[in-house]
């Protein structure tokens, strides 16, 4: 099953991406958790089309995939995996687990210094969250993501199944808890003890700053408490809570694709103020 996954990467991965997105803006429809601010006409627009120029822009610079470079470090020997005597279903799941570690120390690191939250902010400028949030990055911040992963998949000598199914599980667990779903409270409070909800999610999009550091996970929920920053809930609860940055509310930046990707080198005050140094309180 592994070889076949592996041999039919792209399949694969159009295949899971498309799925789950369709089940997740369905659910929305069916189940939506928060009335939404801004036309979703014009959110859905634009965010689709940040997300395919992003797509475009990898594929020109970045020709040869994670999966392909993680083939080219299996060829040559490159990584810690090589140098120990594992299996190679434990050598994917440990590769798995480390490179989902690794995404969470780049999302805090996205928060912590102010040149690359000026990227990330794109992302959290969102006034609302809907499955396309979570495709919704700065070309810029996407491509130093990927510099990030490929030095992360060369230090570990990752599989390339493992690659590809990481790749399949990051993307499909953006889109879940990014998603404006409804989910039961009984199941949430289960299941964010295993991977980030929505619920859990969407106190990180808070306009406050001592939320929105908190819950940086974006698939597994370890991280967070493991490293005190996880928080149950919002201080003004998921309905009366603002979502977005306190700064950036105007149409203009937060909605048209153009605004998105000028929005880091904006000099105009109010966009280039950076998050204020609130303390991080966390809820266990």
């Amino acid at each position: 099953m592994l070889s076949y996954i592996e041999s039919h990467e792209t399949v694969f991965r159009l295949f899971s991406f498309f799925s789950i997105f369709i089940m997740m803006a369905a659910f929305e429809w069916l189940f939506p958790k928060r009335l939404l601010s801004v036309s979703k006409a014009k959110r859905w627009l634009n965010n689709i089309s940040l997300m395919v120029f992003n797509t475009i822009a990898l594929r020109i610079i970045f020709p040869v995939a994670a999966a392909g470079f993680a083939a080219w470090c299996q060829a040559n020997g490159i990584g810690l995996f090589h140098f120990f005597e594992i299996s190679h279903g434990i050598a994917v799941l440990l590769s798995i687990v480390a490179l989902d570690g690794i995404i969470w120390f780049q999302h805090r690191l996205f928060h912590t210094v102010p040149l690359l939250w000026r990227l990330h902010a794109v992302h959290h400028a969102d006034r609302d969250l809907d499955v396309t949030s979570g495709a919704r990055f700065h070309t810029l911040e996407i491509l130093l993501s990927m510099l990030i992963k490929l030095a992360a998949i060369a230090l570990l000598g990752a599989p390339v199944v493992a690659v590809i199914l990481f790749e399949i599980i990051l993307s499909g667990m953006a889109l879940f808890n990014h998603s404006n779903v409804a989910l039961p409270h009984s199941i949430d409070k289960v299941v964010r003890w295993f991977v980030v909800t929505p619920d859990m999610h969407r106190v990180h999009h808070s306009i406050h700053r001592h939320e929105s550091d908190s819950n940086f996970g974006f698939n597994l929920a370890i991280w967070d408490r493991l490293f005190n920053t996880y928080r149950a809930q919002p201080d003004e609860g998921h309905y009366g809570m603002t979502i977005g940055l306190s700064y950036v509310r105007e149409e203009k930046h937060v909605v048209w694709l153009f605004g998105l990707l000028r929005m880091p080198f904006t000099r105009n005050k109010t966009l280039s103020s950076e998050p204020s140094n609130e303390q991080n309180n966390s809820t266990l």
